[in-house]
Order: C-alpha cells, then sequence, then structure tokens
C-alpha cells in the first residue's frame, strides 16, 4: 500500500497495490501494521476501528458535512461500485490547517482510500449513477451528538464537481447544516479516541 501526504498532514490517501489479470483482481485493503505506521490519532496512540459502514446513494446525492462532537470517529472510507468526491474539513481550532478542506475521488476503479482523523467533518458528492461506499470508523455513531456542517458555506468554498452545475440531493438534517462560524470546535488536546 503506498500512503499519500495530503495538504492537511493528518489526511492521507491510501493507494492498493492491486494484482489483476483477465480473471479479476486481489488487492489488500487493510492492515493494522501498516496503517499505524503511517497513520496516528491526535494523542500518537495505535488506531483501533470498532464499526464499519456501508451506504448506497444515487447520482447527484450529497451527504454530510458530518462529524460527532462526543464519540469523535476518525474514518477510513472508499468506494466499491461508482465514483464519489470525499471532502474532510478541520474543525480543529488549534490545528495549523483549521477550516482548510481536501478533496478526493475516490471509485471502485481507482480504490483509493482516504484516511480521515478524529476532528473533521467529512462528506461525500455522488458523481456516477450511483455509489456504494464503505468506511471503518474509531467509535460508534451517536446521533444525539451528530453535527450537519453546511455543505456549501461560503467561508470554506468548498470546490464540489457538481455535475451539470445542478444543485445536489440533500437530507432534511443536512439542509439545516449550520455554518462553519456556527458549528462547533474541537481542541485537539481534547479529542479522545478509544478510551
Amino acid at each position: 500500500m503506498n500512503f499519500i501526504d495530503t495538504h492537511i498532514p493528518d489526511v492521507k490517501i491510501i493507494e492498493p497495490t492491486v494484482f489483476g489479470d483477465d480473471r479479476g483482481f486481489f488487492m489488500e485493503t487493510f492492515r493494522t501494521s501498516l496503517f499505524n505506521q503511517h497513520c496516528n490519532n491526535i494523542n500518537g496512540n495505535e488506531i483501533t476501528f470498532i464499526q464499519e459502514n456501508h451506504s448506497k446513494s444515487s447520482h447527484g446525492i450529497l451527504r454530510g458535512l458530518h462529524y460527532q462532537t462526543k464519540n469523535t470517529q476518525g474514518k477510513l472510507v472508499r468506494v466499491t461500485k461508482g465514483e464519489v468526491f470525499d471532502v474532510a474539513v478541520d474543525m480543529r481550532e488549534d490545528s495549523t490547517t483549521f477550516g482548510q478542506w481536501i478533496g478526493v475521488h475516490l471509485s471502485a476503479e481507482n480504490k483509493r482510500q482516504l484516511w480521515i482523523p478524529e476532528g473533521f467533518a467529512h462528506g461525500f458528492y455522488v458523481i456516477s449513477d450511483e455509489a456504494e461506499f464503505v468506511y471503518k470508523c474509531t467509535d460508534y455513531y451517536n446521533p444525539n451528538a451528530e453535527i450537519s456542517l453546511k455543505w456549501d458555506d461560503e467561508s470554506l468554498d468548498i470546490k464540489w464537481p457538481l455535475v451539470s452545475n445542478n444543485l445536489p440531493s440533500l437530507s432534511a438534517k443536512d439542509q439545516a447544516g449550520l455554518s462553519f462560524q456556527a458549528a462547533p470546535k474541537f481542541q485537539m488536546k481534547s479529542l479522545n479516541v478509544n478510551p
């Protein structure tokens, strides 16, 4: 596996080595020792995943930008069908990249993964006809602590690759997303992983 740095040092792109022939392909998608060698949580401890989720979404759907103020989650995300534009926004006030975002195309074809540590808002936009999205989490889903950040907040200026410039399809929760200014923030020292 190849671990690629982004302009936000804590966020990593992971590219697998793919072995393929006319029968299909094989790839290793995760190995604990390699992952922890290249990706650390805020406290420098090893990362443990305790939940994995799988979602299916149609073309033009945007899910996010989500994060939790309790049970903060690091996420290792990938696409098993179709293509999405995946975005992470740094919500850590004491980070040198506070308020910055990273956007990466993830697809079944490029087989890339994105590591998004605790303290980031996360979302994705479906470019293909449909997409299946799989992600490992470092803590459990807590709907009572979930925040939706406004996907098109002007201060963030995220360059979503909207198809035909059409507005995305959003859930009611995401339509009511908070502005970046109003949304709760983190302090890096307050983020705890697998206590």
